[in-house]
């Protein structure tokens, strides 16, 4: 007879950034990750989740910028090592001469496993970030495979494409979704209602530049939420994907 494979255990943190501040901001996101990482197979953290969104150039985005093994993977490194969790985190990557749009794939023995880079890029991605060239792919965890989409991503059929094809079992989102005067989750579950993989979706909330996101981060399969947060306010959602 075959197993019967448990299911996941994932986790979203809602977060806002104090923008400007690298080490406040840090330390509220780890903070958070650790309660998220408490017996967790996959944590999701918002993109650029230590030091906002919103940049006018990229002279503005490379102050904050960092290489892949920088200060932030240091400290989520920890995190997932401590408590043997996947985790996946959005930050503005500095490759020397260009600067992605990027995520942080972090595995359970802290190790940095991926760094996957926001392929369909938004329009305020365009003053700083180049189009990502990683190309998608999945992660196994002890309770089934996880890909990796960065918000503007799930627009593209590409994507959505590759999870049909693929089958992971969810796709980690970080997100800084737009508040566009109702709520995003019709519009997810829509996107994902064919690829048969939950969403994992941690989004950032309240005003960035010129930008008012939208909060509401969510872990969904099909049409079922199974854990949604407000529309302002740090917060941390778990579910156990069926």
């Amino acid at each position: 007879m075959g197993t019967i494979q448990r299911g996941m255990r994932v986790a979203a943190v809602q977060y806002k950034a104090v923008k400007g501040d690298h080490e406040a901001s840090l330390a509220g996101l780890v903070a958070l990750a650790e309660r998220g990482a408490e017996e967790t197979d996959l944590l999701v953290l918002p993109e650029m989740a230590v030091t906002g969104y919103a940049f006018e150039s990229v002279e503005a985005a490379r102050t904050v910028a960092e290489t892949p093994e920088g200060p932030t993977f240091v400290a989520l490194a920890r995190v997932a090592r401590d408590h043997r969790c996947w985790i996946v985190s959005g930050f503005p990557e500095d490759a020397d001469e260009r600067l992605y749009n990027s995520a942080h794939v972090i595995d359970p023995q802290g190790q940095l496993a991926f760094v996957y880079r926001k392929t369909m890029l938004y329009e305020a991605d365009l003053p700083w970030a180049t189009p990502g060239d990683s190309g998608w792919r999945s992660f196994e965890t002890t309770a089934g495979s996880f890909a990796v989409g960065i918000c503007m991503d799930l627009n593209d059929d590409g994507l959505i494409a590759w999870l049909i094809e693929h089958r992971p079992r969810a796709l980690a989102f970080p997100t800084n979704w737009i508040d566009q005067d109702h709520t995003p989750w019709d519009y997810w579950a829509w996107r994902m209602i064919d690829t048969g993989s939950a969403l994992v979706a941690a989004n950032s909330y309240g005003p960035d530049g010129d930008l008012q996101l939208r909060g509401e981060s969510a872990i969904l399969v099909g049409t079922t939420l199974l854990a949604t947060a407000p529309k302002v306010g740090n917060t941390v959602l778990g579910a156990i994907l069926p």
